[in-house]
């Protein structure tokens, strides 16, 4: 797989322009290392919106789901900085979802990032899921420019869970249930692969229903050290 683990923490949102440069600092010097720091999880990544929106994109990748409901990571988010909450009272549109990886396969991490939200009426979720696995997802691994593709569900009762760090936040949590990740070497790469993924869906009779999608570049992150490492 290409992921790093089997669990994600996938975080959409904007920021008020006041904000922007306490936040770069509070994020790449404070969370990104906190975050990485919890038993379990394994790196952490920050994306900045190319086309589409919202403007930052958030990716930690954990070792397994179990990370992710565990007492280490809720008391981090039951015990926010005073750094910490200053700046998340600064975000806005926040859609947030700890997910189980589905599908993850790639040759290792692009500098540009598609992050595609979408919809499955339950009754055909297996379906959808059996045909992303096994027939849509795989080709998109080969294409000129890819280098990663990933599927994720969320965990809609762990995700909407209620916790101190949710509540510095000034609006209502979106929690998107089913996630597709393209990384890719070029903006054009990710995006082609969109258009044939909707496509192969398409074809096959499970058109993409209720779809937000965007483009992302790298700008930083953030990774577990092994023991032992020395600065």
């Amino acid at each position: 797989m290409s992921l790093s683990g089997l669990g994600t923490v996938t975080i959409w949102h904007d920021l008020l322009p006041e904000a922007k440069e306490a936040f770069y600092e509070w994020h790449n010097r404070e969370h990104m290392p906190e975050r990485v720091g919890i038993p379990g999880f394994l790196r952490g990544r920050r994306y900045i919106a190319l086309q589409g929106a919202p403007e930052y994109f958030n990716l930690y990748e954990a070792d397994s789901p179990a990370v992710l409901a565990g007492q280490d990571y809720l008391t981090r988010l039951n015990t926010p900085t005073p750094w910490t909450r200053e700046l998340v009272a600064s975000f806005r549109n926040v859609a947030r979802a700890i997910c189980r990886v589905l599908y993850s396969a790639g040759v290792g991490q692009g500098g540009c990032m598609l992050t595609l939200r979408f919809d499955v009426p339950e009754s055909s979720a297996q379906t959808v899921t059996d045909l992303l696995r096994q027939h849509v997802l795989p080709p998109l691994v080969d294409r000129k420019g890819i280098v990663g593709v990933h599927l994720c569900r969320a965990d809609e009762p762990g995700s909407q869970i209620e916790t101190a760090e949710k509540k510095l936040r000034n609006q209502d949590t979106q929690v998107p249930r089913w996630i597709i990740l393209v990384e890719g070497i070029s903006a054009a790469a990710v995006q082609t692969a969109e258009a044939a993924l909707r496509k192969d869906l398409t074809d096959r009779g499970h058109a993409l229903q209720q779809t937000d999608a965007a483009t992302y570049m790298l700008e930083s992150q953030c990774c577990k050290l092994p023991r032992g490492n020395l600065a």
